[in-house]
């Protein structure tokens, strides 16, 4: 009789197993374009070789930039020969890798433009590395200056130069295989619902005889100063509240925000219709943002002050500096100090200033301390402009807009 013995069979591991990840490296470039206009061509001419006129910054990828025309040429070797156009970084920032583009426009209409890119073809050494704030890329010789003002580049004293700078970015990209969209915060409208339907008011103000109905948690809630007369002050009867310093239209763009959080279509469309120095202050921008500081509604004044700085000019900026400093506007403020500083000899010339030599002398101070700052950055090089001091020998641009030259 045969003894025979048996392996046991392994059995099969059936632990579950673990899905499989993944990643990807994706490496791209985050694009945009900036047009300078350089108006002026032939007073730019005999600026020196190495001294340039400098666009406004401009922002791509989270970096500024400038593009930097030289009339004379950049390097004294050419004897002014040539006209240099660079593209420079403009903000602090260390090995920025960028592709860059510039056109020089054929203003014939014939489309013949003079294009440098690194765009749409393949680049043996990569892009272009940016050491540091002020290292630049462009062309010592980017155009004869002699067939330059012979051709259709030129026209009517006009040069314009496109700019396209591609900044490059790596990111990892996970797969995501379950996503759900969350909507935008709609809690405004449904305030807002309650404010237009004035279900569960408590209180209505009487505004020079228009009366609101309003609900006192949510004004306190929003407001410092509707809190303590609500809330924290002596009994006393506020079911209605008589308002006699303030036109019905601003109060309702006030209710508007506190419910809402956001400016009233009437707000947004005053725009830049009042650029005369004696309507400033009747604008409802400005009187709301007056009424802001009045309730303690430091958002409300934030938004205000935004949109009037898009309406700061020559004209505008003396009376819009005083409005600002009245209402404690601290952005606003700031920003007419440094505009009125680096146009000074034109805002001097201005109705505005003198008005605000004769009723605020502090703020022309304050202009002058401005000033000095200006001239401290412009001294300390980079890309700062120009002394605005220079402005009072050359006139100035009683436009407001200027053509910064930077050395």
């Amino acid at each position: 009789m045969t003894n025979s013995s048996t392996t046991p069979v392994a059995k099969p591991d059936l632990s579950p197993l673990v899905s499989p990840t993944s990643s990807r490296s994706v490496t791209q470039t985050v694009n945009g374009s900036h047009k300078f206009v350089i108006q002026g061509y032939s007073l730019a001419k005999g600026v020196g070789v190495g001294k340039h006129i400098a666009s406004d910054n401009f922002t791509v990828g989270g970096y500024q930039w400038a593009v930097y025309f030289y009339p004379d040429g950049k390097n004294p070797e050419d004897n002014s020969a040539y006209v240099s156009v660079f593209i420079a970084l403009a903000s602090e920032g260390a090995d920025v890798r960028a592709l860059f583009e510039l056109t020089l426009v054929d203003q014939s209409g014939k489309g013949k433009h003079k294009v440098h890119s690194h765009f749409d073809r393949s680049l043996e050494g990569g892009p272009y590395t940016l050491k540091y704030r002020g290292s630049m890329w462009g062309y010592k010789r980017f155009f004869r200056r002699a067939m330059l003002e012979s051709s259709d580049y030129l026209k009517g004293d006009c040069l314009q130069i496109n700019c396209t700078v591609g900044v490059v970015v790596s990111a990892i990209d996970c797969p995501r295989f379950h996503t759900i969209q969350v909507p935008q915060s709609d809690i405004g409208s449904h305030f807002g619902k309650l404010l237009e339907n004035m279900d569960g008011s408590d209180v209505t103000f009487n505004v020079a005889g228009e009366k609101f109905h309003a609900h006192k948690l949510v004004l306190a809630a929003r407001s410092p100063v509707f809190r303590s007369k609500f809330f924290d002050e002596a009994e006393e009867d506020t079911r209605e509240v008589v308002i006699t310093d303030l036109e019905p239209k601003v109060f309702k763009a006030l209710l508007h925000f506190i419910y809402r959080d956001t400016l009233s279509e009437d707000v947004e469309s005053v725009g830049s219709s009042s650029s005369s120095v004696s309507s400033i202050s009747e604008t409802l921008t400005m009187k709301l943002l007056a009424v802001a500081d009045r309730y303690g509604l430091e958002r409300l004044k934030m938004m205000c002050e935004s949109h009037l700085c898009k309406d700061i000019s020559v004209n505008t900026v003396s009376k819009m500096l005083t409005l600002a400093n009245d209402y404690r506007a601290i952005e606003l403020r700031a920003v007419c100090l440094r505009f009125a500083a680096e146009n000074l000899a034109a805002v001097m010339r201005s109705d505005g200033f003198k008005y605000l030599r004769e009723n605020h002398p502090a703020l022309q101070s304050e202009i002058l301390k401005t000033v000095a700052g200006c001239d401290q950055d412009c001294s300390s090089g980079g890309t700062k402009s120009r002394s605005v001091w220079a402005q009072l020998s050359d006139g100035g641009d009683t436009s407001g807009r200027r053509v910064r030259q930077r050395t």
